[in-house]
Order: structure tokens, then C-alpha cells, then sequence
């Protein structure tokens, strides 16, 4: 039987696996689970008899060293985050992975509605309905437009961009994606047109940023690459704040250079006074797209499935892979919870 310490946090145990779950994970493993006193005292104590982890801890070279049965760390905060040595796990053998996939078809859902109230304004007309300034036929669709048939670009196409791009077939547009770690046969047989950052921005009626963040994109989408983008195109944020320059994209969506929907903040919650609540151009959702219950209960099935292959000395096949070329560069907020 093997050992798996249980430290889910920032999620509960309850979060992520339903009862019946958690009575096959203790029924099959030798489950230890952290008390919620000190953690430091906590993996020093068992780290040497863990075959698995199920959260995100702090493992650095020293806790490491004295890990020698682990065999892979589940972290279901679900961001590779700079807390563990990931050399020296690729050196052991040990993987780290995360069911971060769970996401993918709610964070896609609520993209395709944004993209619809951003093209249709939607989110604008209740309001001012709400207000008794509502806009009767043509009058109230000045700004409106179609998504059937347009140009949609992508910054980035992991596994959120491929949820919402299966959910867009339906609307027949021109998809251009731009992602610097994917090879343009790859994107090819995925049936969209590989291209540059610049002829995304340019070329497209919304963008979908749906990109990790990385040390080389980190504010990537300043006022500069904002400039390339259509008149009123829209641009919806869906991954990380920090791959965008918030404050310019404030501004433009201000301005009414372009519509803005986001889900994402630099800083959460947002601050009241900030003036991106007051703008006319944006669509605004406090980081609520992929926080479903049935996707957290989801994270836990998959755990368990590639619990079940890993001990017949096979390989994950639900969970994300932490790789040696990538991981250094990611640089994803940890969540709180969601």
C-alpha cells in the first residue's frame, strides 16, 4: 500500500473529491493528511515515506533529498509555481503534475458568452435598460456586430484555447493563433492559421488571451501592441492579468479604441476606485470563469486515475506534465481559491 500525504491547499479535501472518492483514496493508499498546524514540521516528518503528494507545498533540494520513494507530486492548486526544486525532481524521476485541465470547458463557456456581449453589447443594453436609457432595433445595435464568418485570434492555444476554439466551430470564423511554443504543422492540424503576435492583433475582431505567463510575456500587451488592434475590436483576458499592461488596456478600452472583457486582475479583488469600473467598453467578471464545483470534483477523478496508473508502473495520462524546457519560465499567481 502506498503512502499519499493529502494537503490540498488552498482547496479542502471536500473541494475536490466527493465521499465516495475519498473512501476508495484511503481504502487504497495509506493516506496521511496535513492538520493544518505546521506544515514545515509536517513534510520533515513524512516526506520519507511519501510515495505521493496531493497539494502544492514548498519542496526545496533539502526536503527533496529526503523524498526517496516519491513518485510524483499532484498539485491541484494548479499552477506550476517556483515552490519546488523541478531539476532536481526531473533528476530523480519524480513528476509533477496538475489537473489544471478541469478549467478548460467552463473557462471556454463564459469566453463564448463574453465574445457574444462584447459583439453584441449585451452587458451594455441591460444596463441601460435597467436605467430607462434603453435603445429600441437598429438604434440600440450602432455598435454591434457579427461573430459569423469574422476573424478571431488566439495568444496562446493550450488547453483552454482548444475548449474554446471546438465551441466556435459553429460560427465558421477565420481563427489566426499565435504561440511561440507550439509548431505551425501542430496548429495547422488544429485547423487554425499560425501567425504573429503582430498579425493576430491587426487582423482580428476579438482576441482571446488565453496564454500562461511567462518571464518573456509579462506585459507583453502594452500600449505599443494595443496600437495594432482594429478600431472597437475587442480583446477578452481569460488566463493572467500580468501577460497584459492593465493600465493601458484602461485606457483604450476608455478611449473606445477597443471593447475589453476580463476576468482576470493584477490585483484581486480589484481595488473600488479603480476606473476601469466606471469604462463603457468593458465587460468585467471577478475571476469566477473556471470556479465551478463540478471542475474541482472533476480534478479529483483524474488524480485518482493517474494515481491508479502510476502504481502499475504506467503513465499519467489525465494530468499536466511539469517539463524541464517550460517550467522555469512560467509565472502564474498562485490562486487563493477557485
Amino acid at each position: 500500500m502506498s503512502t499519499v500525504l493529502l494537503d490540498p491547499s488552498p482547496r479542502k479535501k471536500e473541494d475536490i473529491f466527493t465521499p465516495a472518492a475519498l473512501l476508495e483514496l484511503s481504502a487504497v493508499h495509506q493516506l496521511i493528511e496535513f492538520d493544518g498546524s505546521n506544515r514545515a514540521n509536517f513534510y520533515s516528518k513524512h516526506i520519507g515515506d511519501a510515495d505521493f503528494i496531493i497539494g502544492h507545498p514548498d519542496l526545496d533540494t533539502f526536503l527533496l533529498k529526503h523524498a526517496k520513494k516519491l513518485k510524483a507530486v499532484f498539485n491541484v492548486e494548479g499552477n506550476f509555481s517556483p515552490n519546488i526544486d523541478y531539476q532536481f525532481c526531473f533528476g530523480r524521476g519524480i513528476r509533477v503534475l496538475t489537473p489544471s485541465s478541469v478549467f478548460s470547458v467552463p473557462v471556454a463557456e463564459i469566453a463564448i458568452g463574453m465574445l457574444l456581449s462584447l459583439a453584441r453589447g449585451i452587458h451594455s443594453a441591460h444596463g441601460d435598460f435597467v436605467k430607462g436609457k434603453e435603445l429600441y432595433g437598429l438604434e440600440g445595435n450602432t455598435e454591434s456586430e457579427l461573430i459569423s464568418g469574422t476573424d478571431l485570434g488566439f495568444i496562446g492555444f493550450g488547453d483552454l484555447g482548444k475548449a474554446i476554439h471546438k465551441l466556435l466551430q459553429g460560427f465558421n470564423p477565420t481563427i489566426r493563433v499565435f504561440d511561440p511554443w507550439l509548431t505551425e504543422s501542430y496548429l495547422l492540424r488544429e485547423g487554425v492559421v499560425p501567425t504573429s503576435l503582430e498579425e493576430v492583433l491587426a487582423k482580428s475582431r476579438f482576441v482571446f488571451v488565453v496564454a500562461a505567463v511567462t518571464e518573456n510575456n509579462s506585459g507583453m500587451l502594452n500600449s505599443a501592441k494595443l496600437d495594432l488592434m482594429q478600431h472597437g475590436a475587442g480583446l477578452l483576458l481569460l488566463n493572467r492579468a500580468a501577460i497584459a499592461d492593465f493600465e493601458a488596456l484602461a485606457e483604450y478600452s476608455a478611449q473606445g479604441k477597443i471593447r475589453l472583457a476580463t476576468d482576470v486582475f493584477p490585483e484581486e479583488p480589484l481595488a473600488l476606485a479603480h476606473p476601469i469600473r466606471n469604462s463603457p467598453n468593458v465587460l468585467l467578471s471577478a475571476h469566477r470563469a473556471g470556479a465551478l464545483n463540478s471542475a474541482l470534483l472533476e480534478m479529483g477523478d483524474l488524480v485518482l486515475e493517474d494515481l491508479k496508473l502510476m502504481e502499475q508502473g504506467l503513465p499519467p495520462q489525465n494530468c499536466k506534465r511539469a517539463e524541464p524546457e517550460t517550467v522555469a519560465s512560467l509565472r502564474s499567481k498562485p490562486v487563493e481559491k477557485s
